[in-house]
């Protein structure tokens, strides 16, 4: 196995196949990328742009290539000593005619071979012991009278099915000889059927006529799912799906026939040394995500141990909140990085620009701003509206425990609903990890808390009974009850688990962070919203901790889901500083030339955080083919963020004159006028300080403890908005040449605007940690000393292992550190960073700058006088000074 150092994340699809991959091996290496990063590679649907959507997890996807594309793929990257980090997605698979499995469940119900793989609830009295299939388009008596429902005859699979639109629904094959008596044949299996038996059949069931119709009718309601209006989802949905996404089904991998199924075959792959490591997706998901990784760990282990070689990396898609850490007895390596996008961010961000931008923004938008106030009412939303279904699930189950116990029997369902969702709306991470054991120590500060918002919301006579849901949901361990009291109480706490993962991802990512944009950066997958600016303590504390605790997880800055490009996030960071521009936006915000009277407030204020932040570095207000394409970007994603938000539009209920209106004012913006270049001005503004930033971020990303993963094409300058946006193809030969040319990022420096520099700092970065796997993978983490007049606009660390020190320093809040605006040079003054601590000897080699660095210290208006970042290496060091 090839020790993982860096990663490039690479989402594969039709357009963009393993062939395409292969293509790029030798740019990846020469810019020292250990191991691709690959979205799904299992099959998902026909035509899927990104792979989340499986529907064969036994199959590599042929329309990436298959098995052969896969093979020359690893080929090549073996001959240059690389590896891949295959993504695998556990929780959900895709519905449909696609999907074997979930068809034969669908054609012979619970006594399918893969009834046990999804999560249905066969029981539900109200449904008849029938799966629910609310796929149609209208309700089910109007599409059936429409004559929109069809029996047809699948010749691939040699039964009967039911035809609507794309949708294909198997008829029970145990129906086949009564289908054929009614055309009038004699035939009772499939391969004994003429054609024209076949046809004699299907003319049976016409839905043209009212007889063939009833008939079809008939046939329906002996199958054992029902068909049902789309929109009866969130209200009577008997199967668990990913989040809101009625297209997903939940797959229960806590089975272990279930795991097998849906890991054999990426564990083969492992096996067979074509796959370095693993990231599982969505871990928060799973009924036990530590008894998931522990299951997959053991597979992991029992292979490199066959194998003869060292541990294989396993990772795990978590989004951590701000005071939350990640279990460390999941038999995992770390996380993929959002906690590291958010501390990055948090520390570009000025604190002394909190105030002003909360106020714009609440004089713009007529909003609080308070982003915890947001998410708690999106919550009670999503309760009510998209995720209605698996809240009454959880209800079902609780209620089960109340009526068997005398002491609980008058907790009435409405009285459990009302306290269920007040703990549901105030709990503070995205779920507790409660099994058989109960509820983990590392859980009870977050379960405790959510008790205490809960008091809050509810009147004394209903939170008088939140300690006795404390106690269903882990506060005693099942496993100290009898079994029947155990099955129920387990069932309640994965349905309740089940229920705050999906509820706070819809009220926190795509509501409240569509909501309230005092700054839009601190609003991405993984953010703290609530928090506007870190301190640099805070950034240098997470370091050391992932040092110790998961030295090897991912450090992500850019990623397939984030809302918005790790640059645009630089920029907007920069707008922090820029306190002065604030009367401006208010302005702009209210301005009549964007034709915007019907748009709120707090969309116009949103919109123009976008254009400034994302406007592509060089266009032109006169150029009009450049502006009309960053429109059709800008109103993608601001139809993208209406719908989230669910204010004045949304994806169920769609507002199309209030979309219109937006539009017209992204337009009014950039159709070339005096606005156009007003605000092509203000995001000129941006450039420099957000190149910094970008920088800054970039190196950190390379030096902190862990494994740095880089998102397809961020090598330059990402300015790319929220899916589909930033899965944009790559113009690679743009960054073939840069790399060719090998500038120094000094030179680079010079051209910075190409974003050629960002590359060449990411290569030389690379380099040294290929040259030094042990010093950046294990090496000590130290903070340092910063003196002078601009020393609150430095980070510097240094890494030091038995043989090498490394110091980095990057600019911080670098807007005040711009002598001219045009300018690319920085007025360091006095600021010094202090190294004699660390007992250095002899001259560091900079590998980023052209001076050499002195062991006492670095005078920064010397050392970074040709480029914002610097970092000097010291080779054959002694480790007896560490401090």
């Amino acid at each position: 196995m090839r020790p993982i150092r860096a990663t490039v994340r690479l989402q594969l699809h039709a357009g963009f196949d393993f062939a395409a991959a292969r293509a790029q091996v030798d740019y990846y290496a020469a810019l020292g990328v250990s191991h691709y990063y690959l979205s799904p590679i299992l099959t998902s649907r026909p035509g899927s742009t990104h792979g989340y959507d499986g529907v064969d997890p036994t199959r590599i996807d042929p329309e990436l290539g298959g098995e052969a594309g896969l093979a020359a793929l690893v080929e090549a990257l073996h001959a240059r000593g690389m590896g891949i980090v295959a993504d695998i997605v556990p929780n959900h698979l895709a519905i449909g005619a696609d999907n074997p499995w979930w068809q034969d469940m669908l054609a012979r119900g619970r006594a399918s071979e893969f009834a046990d793989c999804f999560d249905v609830d066969w029981g539900r009295a109200d449904l008849d012991g029938k799966l629910l299939l609310p796929v149609l388009g209208e309700r089910y008596v109007d599409v059936l009278a429409a004559g929109e429902l069809t029996l047809g005859w699948s010749e691939t699979a040699q039964r009967f099915e039911v035809r609507y639109h794309e949708h294909r629904f198997p008829i029970d094959p145990a129906h086949s000889a009564a289908l054929f008596a009614l055309g009038g044949a004699e035939a009772s299996e499939p391969d004994a059927a003429e054609p024209d038996a076949i046809q004699a059949a299907l003319a049976a069931f016409d839905s043209r006529h009212e007889s063939g119709r009833a008939r079809l009718h008939g046939l329906l309601e002996r199958q054992a799912y029902r068909l049902a209006h789309w929109r009866s989802a969130n209200d009577a949905l008997n199967w668990r799906r990913f989040f809101d996404i009625t297209e997903l089904a939940g797959v229960r991998v806590e089975e272990s026939r279930v795991f097998a199924l849906c890991h054999d075959t990426v564990l083969g792959l492992v096996a067979r040394g074509w796959i370095d490591g693993l990231r599982v997706d969505h871990i928060d998901g799973l009924v036990d995500p530590r008894g998931y990784g522990l299951r997959l760990r053991e597979r992991l282990d029992a292979i490199a141990a066959e194998r003869g070689e060292a541990r294989i990396p396993l990772y795990v898609e978590k989004i951590l909140a701000g005071h939350e850490a990640m279990h460390a007895d999941w038999g995992v390596d770390g996380t993929t990085g959002y906690e590291f996008l958010d501390v990055v961010s948090g520390v570009q961000h000025d604190p002394k620009g909190e105030s002003p931008f909360a106020a714009l923004w609440r004089e713009v938008s007529g909003r609080s701003g308070d982003f915890a106030a947001e998410v708690a009412t999106a919550r009670s939303e999503m309760l009510a509206g998209p995720l209605s279904a698996e809240f009454e699930r959880c209800v079902a189950a609780l209620g089960a425990l109340a009526r068997q116990q005398p002491a609980t029997r008058e907790l009435s369902e409405p009285a459990l609903r009302r306290v269920l969702g007040a703990l549901a709306i105030g709990y503070p991470v995205y779920r507790s990890y409660a099994d058989r054991h109960g509820r983990p120590q590392a859980d009870a500060a977050d379960f405790d808390h959510a008790l205490e918002r809960a008091r809050v919301r509810l009147s004394a006579a209903d939170a008088a009974w939140l300690p006795t849901l404390d106690d269903w949901l882990g506060g005693v361990a099942p496993e100290t009850l009898d079994a029947s009291e155990q099955a129920l109480r387990l069932r309640a706490i994965a349905t309740f688990q089940q229920l705050t993962s999906p509820l706070a991802a819809k009220a926190v990512e795509d509501t409240a962070g569509y909501r309230s944009a005092v700054l839009l950066s601190r609003n991405d997958v993984g953010c703290e919203g609530a928090h506007f600016a870190y301190p640099v303590a805070r950034l240098h504390a997470a370091n050391r901790t992932r040092l110790a605790r998961f030295p090897h997880s991912l450090l992500a800055t850019a990623t397939h889901d984030h809302k918005r490009g790790e640059d645009v996030r630089a920029r907007l960071a920069a707008l922090s500083e820029c306190q002065d521009l604030i009367p401006r936006l208010r302005e702009l915000a209210d301005d009549p030339r964007l034709g915007a009277a019907d748009v709120s407030g707090g969309d116009r204020l949103m919109l123009l955080q976008i254009l400034l932040a994302a406007w592509p570095l060089g266009l032109a207000a006169d150029d009009s083919d450049g502006l009309a394409a960053f429109a059709e970007r800008v109103m993608a994603w601001q139809q993208k963020a209406l719908r989230e938000a669910k204010l004045h539009s949304h994806w169920l209920a769609p507002d199309a004159a209030y979309e219109e209106a937006a539009s017209a004012a992204v337009q009014h913006a950039l159709d070339g006028g005096d606005l156009t270049r007003e605000l092509a001005a203000l995001a000129a503004a941006l450039d420099l300080p957000g190149a910094i930033n970008g920088l800054a971020q970039t190196a950190l990303k390379l030096c902190a403890p862990g494994v740095p993963d880089l998102y397809q094409g961020t090598e330059f300058w990402d300015q790319s908005l929220v899916d589909p946006d930033n899965r944009r193809p790559v113009d690679m030969p743009a960054r073939r040449a840069a790399l060719s040319a090998d500038a120094t990022p000094a030179v680079a420096w010079a051209q910075w605007r190409d974003g050629a520099v960002k590359q060449a700092l990411i290569r030389r970065l690379l380099a040294l940690r290929a040259e030094w796997p042990a010093l950046f993978l294990e090496g000590d983490y130290v903070p340092l000393g910063v003196t002078g007049q601009c020393a609150e606009h430095v980070i510097a660390l240094a890494r030091r292992s038995a043989d090498a020190t490394l110091v980095l320093v990057v600019p911080r809040l670098p807007r005040a550190l711009l002598g001219a605006a045009d300018g690319a040079t920085l007025a360091w003054g006095d600021t010094r960073v202090e190294l004699a601590a660390l007992g250095l000897e002899g001259a560091g080699v900079a590998c980023l700058t052209a001076t050499s660095a002195p062991a006492d210290g670095l005078a920064l208006s010397t050392h970074l006088a040709d480029f914002p970042c610097g970092a000097w290496l010291w080779r054959d060091v002694s480790t007896s000074g560490t401090p």
